[in-house]
């Protein structure tokens, strides 16, 4: 059972989610939230799997809620789906830096939206590889300093693996494309994220992109 917690300031947002969610028989709403402070503050005491973060609301965004949940280490298992409202929001990156597992708009199906949790959930990254290239291709020139290492210190075999992961590819086609087997690519993106203290796949693919290892549009 996934338990979800929900992180929206608009109390119509929350109870939409929290309907949808409530009809799948492999998950549950474990708490909502209005506000960063709140969800933060559930995510320890509800235990959630996955917080569903909207990045705006008030008395701590969702980035800030998200970079507060990705430092905790008792919250280390902890996974953060971002709702924006359009798919080329800026601050989707921040968040993205911040510790999230990636994100959704907020017209998404409805079956689509219950996808996107179980694959957080399942620890991989929920990143379209067309809007983020173009997300991340418009904020490489906001003064951030990079939360991870980057790709020099990596293997030639690391790189091209990590370049496979940054256009979206999974670990069985990063094997098919490289002539590995599955556990051998399995094994590269472990110790891939473990050189770049990477949180999961999702910090990865922002690497990738603001060290220039993959081009936008290329």
């Amino acid at each position: 059972m996934i338990r979800v917690l929900l992180a929206d300031d608009q109390n119509l947002v929350r109870a939409s989610f929290a309907m949808l969610v409530d009809t799948a028989p492999d998950m549950q709403v474990v708490g909502e939230a209005a506000n960063g402070r709140e969800a933060v503050e559930l995510a320890r005491t509800t235990r959630a799997d996955l917080v569903v973060m909207d990045l705006r609301m008030p008395e701590l965004d969702g980035i800030g809620a998200t970079r507060l949940i990705a430092a905790d280490e008792d919250l280390a298992g902890v996974k953060v789906l971002v709702l924006t409202t359009y798919d080329t929001d800026e601050h989707v990156v921040e968040a993205l830096r911040a510790g999230a597992s990636g994100f959704v708009v907020k017209d998404i199906r409805p079956a689509e939206l219950l996808t996107a949790i179980r694959t957080v959930a399942a620890g991989e990254a929920l990143l379209s590889p067309g809007p983020t290239a173009r997300l991340i291709a418009r904020t490489l020139a906001l003064p951030q300093t990079p939360q991870t290492g980057g790709p020099e210190e990596l293997t030639d075999r690391e790189r091209q693996v990590l370049a496979l992961v940054a256009r979206g590819l999974n670990n069985t086609e990063i094997a098919d494309t490289l002539g590995l087997s599955p556990l051998t690519a399995k094994t590269h993106v472990s110790r891939i994220m473990g050189k770049l203290a990477a949180r999961d796949r999702a910090q990865l693919v922002i690497v990738a992109y603001e060290s220039g290892l993959v081009v936008p549009g290329h």
